[in-house]
């Protein structure tokens, strides 16, 4: 899927960390974003003390907003809700 005139798309993603705390986030390229996390690069404070155990779920949307809009309402979620979502939308 791509968005109007050639932009990239964006990606959802809910990561596993350590002790099975869940992080969401956004990103264009999505097995960058996830090796970030697990060097402990560049922002995401919260996965430079929790690491990332695994990639739960992504889910690739057209635009930047729509992935905001949708991060943000991941992140509401009670953590059941997230892992029903994370099921729906999971990796291989």
């Amino acid at each position: 899927m791509r968005g109007r005139a050639g932009n990239k798309p964006y990606y959802v993603y809910l990561l596993e960390c350590r002790g099975g705390r869940l992080y969401a986030g956004i990103t264009t390229d999505i097995s960058r974003r996830v090796a970030e996390h697990r060097a402990g690069k560049r922002g995401a404070k919260f996965t430079r003390a929790n690491p990332p155990a695994r990639l739960l779920a992504v889910r690739q949307l057209a635009n930047r907003s729509a992935a905001l809009k949708l991060e943000a309402a991941l992140k509401r979620l009670r953590r059941a809700d997230k892992l029903a979502w994370a099921v729906l939308h999971a990796t291989s």
